[in-house]
């Protein structure tokens, strides 16, 4: 399964996947507000992961929908973007992501959302996605309400990085269906005329 957009490629991870991985996680700059990603990251680390989520790709019903995401002019991963927890019953998930230290501050996150977010509300069906930040990733936290999410509270001393052992106060977002369709031709106008640019 692949999803498509302007710039990116959103699929599974491959085994060779895994330079990629160590390159854009083997970075504090990124790691650090990532709760279960370790610092040194290494290739043991990044092919585990590529095993497990591949797992969660055979299983008959996906309820953990993890895409790496390739940049088309480079032909590399540079991030990933989750969609995991799926409820269908409850038409609940949650959704995750990171981004290579070189590539931020390009529009590529938001990018990926819109298809994801496509995906999870129109494929899916789903009504509520849910996230979480670092209280401590400005911008992260500022990514979510422009993606139209709404804040719904902090947990203290909720998450602790791996990479550096803190603790860190987690802020809670929720995006409905009817606000991502209020939301979306904005962010799509935003981002079209971002490419343009380049």
């Amino acid at each position: 399964m692949m999803l498509e957009t302007k710039r990116l490629r959103l699929r599974p991870f491959r085994k060779s996947d895994w330079k990629d991985l160590v390159e854009g996680l083997n970075d504090l700059r990124v790691s650090k507000t990532l709760g279960l990603v370790g610092y040194p990251y290494r290739k043991k680390d990044a092919v585990e992961w590529i095993k497990h989520t591949n797992k969660e790709w055979k299983k008959k019903e996906i309820t953990n929908y993890y895409f790496a995401m390739e940049l088309k002019s480079e032909g590399r991963i540079i991030g990933a973007s989750d969609l995991f927890l799926v409820n269908r019953f409850a038409k609940t998930a949650k959704t995750g992501s990171w981004l290579a230290h070189d590539y931020h501050r390009k529009g590529l996150m938001t990018e990926a959302k819109i298809a994801i977010f496509d995906f999870a509300f129109n494929k899916l069906k789903l009504e509520r996605l849910g996230t979480e930040a670092f209280e401590v990733n400005a911008a992260s936290n500022g990514m979510m309400k422009s993606l139209g999410y709404h804040y719904e509270g902090t947990l203290r001393r909720a998450i602790r990085a791996k990479s550096t052992g803190k603790y860190h106060d987690e802020h809670l977002y929720a995006l409905f269906r009817k606000d991502w369709k209020k939301a979306r031709p904005r962010i799509v106008k935003k981002i079209k005329e971002r490419i343009k640019k380049e």
